[in-house]
Parts: C-alpha cells; sequence; structure tokens
C-alpha cells in the first residue's frame, strides 16, 4: 500500500485519484493504448492489460527504435555533448561512474543533494550529475565543481551516456523512461522515487526484477548513499545485479528488431491511425 500513488487511499476525492478514475472509465473504451515499452519485460502484466483493453500495443523502448524502416535497428543518435560526457567517459575504468540524475520535474531537497554530495566525495566515486540549480549551495564548505572527480552540468546525454561501458550505476527517480534507458544500457539503478508511478517503479526495479536498489530508509542520507554506491560499483551483489540486466537488455534489443514485438504493434498502431483497422 505505501508504494501506490499519494491520493489514491484514503483519498479518493484528490485531483490524482480522480484523473486515475477517469481514465479507467475511458481507456477501455479506447481502440488502442500505446505505451513505450516492450512486452517481454513483463509478460504476465502485458497480458493482463491485453485482457482489459481492445488493443494494448508495446511500441518501445523509445530510446532503441530504428530511425527508419531496416533490416538492422540504428543505434540512437548521438545528441549534443557540449559538456564532453562521453570523451570524459573514455577515460573512466569500465562500469565505475556514477550517472545521477532525478528527471526534470522534482529534485531531492537540499538537504538530500548535499548528503548524496557528500558521499560522492568522501567515497571518491567518479560521476556525472546532470544538475539543475547551482550545485555551489549543496556542496561542503571547500569544494567547488571543478575540485570534484566527476563532471556536473545542467544537462547530460542520457541515453549515450548509460550506453557508455564506464558507466557504472544510475542514481534515478525511477520515471518509467529513465528506467527503459537504464534497462537498454545494462546499467544497475539506485532509486530515490517522490511521487505517482515512481514507487511502484522502483518496487518492480527492486523487488520483482532484481536490477537495481532503493536508498535504505527511501532518503538520501551519506551513510546510504555510500552504502548503496558501494554494493552496486565494487560488491559482488552488483554483478549479479548486472547479470539480470543482462537478460532485460537482450530481450528489449530483441524487442526491436526487424519483425520483433515492439515494430509488429508499431505497425498495428499505423494501421488502427491511418486505416481505422483494428
Amino acid at each position: 500500500m505505501d508504494d501506490l500513488p499519494e491520493g489514491i487511499v484514503g483519498k479518493l476525492e484528490s485531483p490524482l485519484a480522480t484523473l486515475l478514475y477517469k481514465m479507467g472509465q475511458k481507456l477501455p473504451k479506447a481502440t488502442a493504448v500505446a505505451i513505450n515499452s516492450f512486452e517481454e519485460v513483463d509478460p504476465e502484466v502485458v497480458n493482463v492489460l491485453k485482457s482489459r483493453f481492445q488493443k494494448f500495443l508495446n511500441v518501445g523502448p523509445f530510446s532503441l527504435i530504428p530511425s527508419s524502416p531496416s533490416p538492422s535497428p540504428s543505434p540512437p543518435p548521438l545528441l549534443n555533448d557540449e559538456g564532453g560526457c562521453l570523451e570524459w567517459l573514455d577515460t573512466q575504468k569500465p562500469a565505475s561512474v556514477a550517472y545521477i540524475s532525478f528527471g526534470s520535474v522534482v529534485t531531492p531537497p537540499p538537504h538530500e543533494l548535499a548528503a548524496f554530495a557528500e558521499a560522492l566525495i568522501e567515497g571518491g566515486f567518479p560521476f556525472i550529475w546532470s544538475f539543475r540549480g547551482n550545485i555551489e549551495e549543496i556542496l561542503p564548505k571547500g569544494y567547488d565543481k571543478m575540485s570534484l572527480n566527476g563532471k556536473i552540468l545542467s544537462w547530460a546525454p542520457q541515453v549515450q551516456v548509460l550506453g557508455h561501458s564506464s558507466t557504472g550505476v544510475f542514481v534515478t527517480h525511477c520515471g518509467w523512461n529513465s528506467i527503459l534507458e537504464s534497462i537498454v544500457g545494462g546499467v544497475p539503478m539506485i532509486c530515490r522515487p517522490f511521487f505517482g508511478d515512481q514507487n511502484l517503479n522502483m518496487r518492480t526495479v527492486e523487488a520483482a526484477w532484481g536490477i537495481g536498489v532503493e536508498v535504505e530508509g527511501g532518503l538520501i542520507t551519506k551513510p546510504a548513499a555510500i552504502k548503496a554506491l558501494e554494493l552496486v560499483l565494487k560488491q559482488k551483489e552488483g554483478e549479479e545485479i548486472r547479470e539480470k540486466l543482462k537478460i532485460l537488455q537482450n530481450l528489449a534489443q530483441q524487442a526491436v528488431e526487424w519483425n520483433g514485438s515492439s515494430p509488429r504493434a508499431f505497425n498495428s498502431l499505423v494501421e488502427i491511425v491511418t486505416h481505422g483497422r483494428n
């Protein structure tokens, strides 16, 4: 129950509960429901959803979808990398770098950000941090971003960073797109969810798939952050997580191959949109 979005239990008059209720009334009537996912990631859930909707179509992961019709999927186009993330990653050891991004909507409160910065400094972990705001406000006294063993930028090419062999862990809010991109890159996750579906996503990542861990206690403290980073980057558990990720990563790749489940679903969607065929 604790993982359900706030406002669903005990506050049925909340805006979120009202929105979900209306969605529940409308979606079964839709000709098709398409999502950014792939069937093989969780067949049991997919089968349940297929039984509830007229046409349920998994057309992702978007970060792997070919840019042109071809028997061989194309790599994702290289986005602007003015911060030099990929060149810097080329100088790091395999699976050694922490990539931190909490999405574009909500970030942890300042004391959690400061605790994570202290963990990175004390542990000496190399990192790339996509940080919105003034990093100097949360760094310990005597430090600035030029003195750290990492890169702090307002934006990073996330798909390419997660696809680099030097990236060893993704510290994330557990938005669904970020989870898919982490699966595609084969990168374990450290989870700090905030709202909406993020808690349920985190529980799936940790308990169902075993491809990531929640920050101990649910909130970022320096000891909890160090413990999670060391577990994923330096301990046997991290290797076990990576092995589980390889399975999902391969399934994602197979899903978008020529005549894979996702292109077939997308073709069905195109037929529905252009010709009204079910």
